[in-house]
């Protein structure tokens, strides 16, 4: 028995381990941007007619060509 008093408070004795997982299931992370540059991008975006995701991703794939390139 450990010293944690919430285990005398929670029954885990009908738990599923794994119940949850899913293999192969991808993982989106998210990500933090300073506020003021969300606005820009969220502005371009807009211009664009594009989503905010898409323009990202549609920048971040350009800048690391450009830094293969650059290799």
């Amino acid at each position: 028995m450990s010293d944690d008093p919430l285990d005398n408070d929670i029954d885990f004795s009908k738990g599923q381990r794994g119940k949850f997982y899913r293999p192969g299931a991808k993982l989106r992370i998210p990500i933090y941007i300073e506020e003021k540059l969300l606005g820009k991008l969220a502005e371009t975006a807009e211009r664009k007619g594009v989503t905010l995701d898409d323009l990202v991703s549609d920048l971040l794939a350009k800048d690391l060509a450009i830094v293969e390139v650059l290799r």
